[in-house]
């Protein structure tokens, strides 16, 4: 679109002392994605017509006969042109030196003390800080001419820039400028012409700004018809009685990026000592990033239906799949809406919606056994990092939490579950943690456990190794790792109710305990009769000190642990073949070669390999050949 101003009436100004740098700034460091220019603009759109609103209050007559607001972007790919206009309050000369020349003063704050001056109690929705972000334009634009006539004014004035350090204004015929509000053109640069495509601006205007209050209309060429792209209304805005099934899961697929159905929806308003809007979801399958190893979340933050950013800590890192939106008018801004102030209202805001979204958690939990599990197969993983991070919820949090367990068969069992099920006078829940539950189920350690009916949590997540350690009693009941210590299970009785009491030991089991004690000295702390073995000949578990066998393993393999703690061997003084062993001490090197290979057998079970490869096979043929030879 073509403007006729009036070349010898134009004013030159320098911008203020430090817009150059800014203007650097913001094309290399402020904004990480230069689609936000189009966010920026249309805020200030916004803006302006909440700003002609609430002075037609006083001046109904601003409006003229134009009432309702209005948004148009106008695309000109062969020109190469973005336009976007507003019929809002629009600028006189003196304001549009002062909002688009200078960095220290901006329309929207200027506007705010007019309204805290006035004290009228109406509240005027104001969004973004005119006169910084309308800068980001120039990351994609060679030159940017502004057109703006004040609601009301008979004249008309026409900013322009290349962003190079210096601006003119001019008058221009109000033929060419709107009846009222702001035109402004973008010259595009040659490597931003997409700009001018229908579907990139579609795209950007619902994922940045399709929850404004004034709605946008895209005319695609010229000549075309406008084509509506947003309403003006956000969902999250109406009452929750007036959104269907229907249009929650709609909002939340094109939120998400995801084509299931939510598993929970949870949106409420929150009024009081901060007032913000909340709408979550918990998907109904895992989002393809749950397990980004920057554990970030997917939340965004909205101020006054204005898109801010995706990229701040709206939810704590366990709630990671949550994905959603929060809309507050609270929040404190700096020169970037990416660039988030640290907040005590975004901790207060952040706290709430935890709050509401663990309980709406709880009661699906309560309500719906079924979709619960699912949920707890697609996320409980992740939850449970919250068992180790989050101090304040950490007790909800091991309420909520299930598990596989050595009586929960294919299913899952709560701890509410397990202490009502637990042996009288058993004093701690149990626990075996491993990378694979066939592995688990199958583990020598649990023998003793199974013969009484004891009941194990099988924990194959990682994170199962570090929220055990920090995790509080459950109802009087401390946690115990089954591969750590000693298993205390002669108190009680074995499952065909006889009273578990140990036989008394031979001469021959004494011997070879102490004789197994020094031959493994320098790769075990201890060599003990076992409990905890009903059918296998021995097993290996940590000291009561220290980390159990599981958590050495993981820290070892992230470099955090430089050796291991010497494990002790237990073996099982009942297994005929600890018994045959023992027996036979003949003088020559079978003890010696038996002692080895039931430490390396024991390693085998607990899922690891022989130390040393070769020393093992030597061992074994030796044995091997001297049970041929007898």
């Amino acid at each position: 679109m073509t403007t006729t101003a009036t070349h010898d009436t134009a004013e030159n100004h320098i911008f203020e002392a430090d817009v150059a740098r800014l203007l650097h700034m913001m094309v290399h460091s402020v904004y990480s994605d230069k689609d936000v220019f189009l966010r920026e603009l249309i805020s200030n759109a916004a803006d302006a017509s909440e700003k002609l609103r609430f002075e037609a209050i006083a001046t109904p007559t601003m409006l003229a006969n134009d009432p309702d607001s209005r948004i148009t972007l106008s695309l000109d790919e062969e020109k190469r042109q973005l336009v976007v206009e507003d019929n809002g309050i629009g600028m006189s000369r003196d304001e549009l030196i002062e909002a688009l020349g200078t960095i220290a003063r901006s329309g929207t704050r200027a506007f705010m003390e007019r309204i805290e001056a006035n004290k009228t109690g109406e509240s005027a929705q104001l969004i973004g800080q005119f006169g910084v972000g309308f800068y980001s334009c120039f990351m994609v634009a060679e030159r940017v001419d502004v057109v703006s006539r004040r609601a009301g004014a008979d004249e008309a004035w026409l900013w322009s820039s290349d962003g190079r350090g210096s601006y003119s204004v001019s008058p221009v015929d109000v033929v060419d400028a709107p009846p009222r509000g702001t035109r402004i053109t973008l010259h595009l640069m040659e490597d931003a012409k997409t700009y001018t495509s229908r579907w990139s601006v579609e795209r950007i205007v619902k994922e940045q700004s399709g929850h404004v209050p004034v709605p946008i209309t895209i005319i695609e060429k010229p000549g075309a018809e406008p084509i509506q792209l947003t309403d003006g209304t956000a969902l999250w805005t109406r009452s929750k009685s007036d959104i269907s099934t229907e249009e929650y899961t709609d909002f939340y697929r094109g939120i998400s990026g995801q084509y299931d159905e939510p598993a929970v929806t949870v949106h409420f308003r929150a009024e009081g000592r901060h007032e913000y809007t909340a709408l979550a979801f918990v998907p109904g399958s895992q989002p393809f990033d749950m397990f980004d190893p920057d554990r970030k979340g997917r939340m965004k933050l909205y101020v006054k239906r204005v898109f801010i950013t995706d990229d701040t800590e709206l939810m704590p890192r366990y709630l990671r799949f949550v994905r959603g939106l929060i809309d507050t008018a609270d929040l404190p801004l700096n020169v970037s809406r990416e660039m988030i102030q640290a907040s005590p209202i975004l901790a207060a805001i952040r706290k709430g919606v935890t709050s509401r979204v663990v309980a709406a958690i709880e009661k699906l939990a309560e309500t719906d056994a079924d979709a619960f599990i699912k949920f707890w197969e697609n996320f409980g993983s992740v939850v449970k990092e919250g068992i180790y991070e989050d101090f304040e919820r950490r007790s909800q949090l091991i309420a909520l939490s299930r598990f596989r367990t050595t009586a929960s068969s294919d299913g899952y069992r709560s701890l509410a579950n397990y202490v009502k099920d637990a042996k009288q006078d058993q004093s701690a829940i149990y626990y075996l943690t491993g990378s694979n539950l066939d592995q688990l189920k199958a583990s020598p350690q649990l023998e003793g456990f199974r013969a009484r009916g004891i009941e194990v949590l099988l924990l194959t997540d990682s994170i199962d190794s570090f929220w055990v350690m920090n995790a509080p009693e459950f109802e009087g009941r401390t946690f115990k790792s089954i591969t750590q210590g000693a298993a205390d299970l002669a108190q009680f009785a074995t499952s065909n109710d006889e009273a578990a009491t140990k036989s008394e030991t031979s001469a021959d089991l004494e011997s070879f305990i102490a004789f197994a004690r020094e031959t493994l000295a320098d790769q075990v702390s201890d060599v003990r009769a076992s409990d905890r073995l009903t059918e296998s000949a021995v097993c290996l578990v940590a000291s009561e000190q220290g980390y159990d066998r599981q958590m050495e393993k993981i820290l070892q393999g992230a470099g955090r642990l430089q050796s291991a703690a010497k494990p002790i061997l237990e073996i099982n003084l009942e297994h005929p073949l600890v018994k045959g062993i023992a027996a036979k001490d003949d003088g020559s090197s079978l003890r010696e070669d038996a002692a080895l290979l039931l430490l390396d057998q024991a390693r085998i079970l607990d899922g690891d390999r022989p130390v040393d490869p070769r020393a093992f096979a030597e061992r074994l043929t030796r044995v091997f050949q001297r049970a041929l030879q007898s």
